[in-house]
């Protein structure tokens, strides 16, 4: 298997497994990414999602051997077919998604991790906007997501020049959460998700539908999205745990319902 599927203590632990190419995209670990996030969704068992990368890197983007193969799938095809639904499962998951950027994070993996909603990196992981070097444009979100979180200019740049950022850099330029120190990262990651997976579930993902909806919205239409997205997350058991938990003084137990 080229995806890795996990479950315990309701974190669901995606691992991408081609670590002889550092994990770089076949179409088959595409799809099987895909269908992993379709589980993911559909499974009341699973209430955080984690995404990393076997051996020493996260991604390092497209599998260049298929991409330039006679055989294989056109370029089109594997950035509408392969990369666009990843981006897209990953925003309508109505549960947190974790990258956990364990190694070196470049061109459409490095974009894959900054499409998830928390992105944690070890100290010594690296993020690369690869696709210039080749002549190519980012895809997978790039273009969306990294102006958003560091601004346009320094996107552009990066894009352009192609340049190594470090997980510090990363942080200090607000495109990650933040950096744990090599020795620590994986227990950091799994007390991290698991608390996540503790939390009302179905309040977090209305949290990032309204998030994800307030991207193109005027202030008008996204407080209608509140009003709505609030009155629902009204009607949840995980409410009313919340509301008699203060009210008796106690720690809440979210069932994410």
């Amino acid at each position: 298997m080229e995806i890795l599927r996990n479950i315990e203590n309701g974190v669901c632990i995606l691992t991408l497994n081609r670590p002889a190419v550092f994990n770089s995209f076949n179409q088959t670990m595409a799809f099987q990414l895909q269908e992993a996030l379709d589980a993911c969704a559909i499974d009341e068992t699973v209430r955080a999602v984690v995404i990393k990368g076997e051996g020493k890197a996260f991604c390092a983007g497209q599998d260049l051997a298929e991409a330039t193969d006679p055989e294989g799938p056109e370029l089109k095809s594997i950035v509408r077919d392969h990369y666009n639904p990843i981006i897209l499962k990953i925003r309508e998951l109505e549960k947190p998604v974790i990258a956990a950027v364990n190694g070196v994070a470049a061109g459409a993996g490095a974009n894959i991790a900054l499409a998830c909603d928390i992105t944690i990196a070890k100290r010594s992981a690296s993020f690369i906007q690869a696709f210039s070097k080749i002549g190519l444009i980012p895809d997978s979100g790039g273009t969306f997501f990294l102006p958003r979180l560091i601004g346009m200019q320094k996107a552009l740049t990066l894009m352009m020049t192609g340049d190594k950022v470090s997980a510090d850099e990363a942080e200090k330029l607000n495109m990650i959460y933040k950096v744990v120190e090599d020795e620590l990262f994986e227990e950091e990651i799994k007390k991290f998700a698991e608390h996540l997976a503790t939390m009302p579930t179905r309040g977090l993902g209305l949290t990032k539908k309204a998030v994800n909806l307030g991207l193109f919205n005027s202030l008008e239409d996204q407080l209608d999205v509140e009003e709505r997205l609030q009155t629902e997350a009204g009607e949840t058991d995980d409410f009313a745990e919340g509301v008699n938990a203060f009210l008796q003084k106690r720690a809440p137990i979210f069932k994410g319902r």
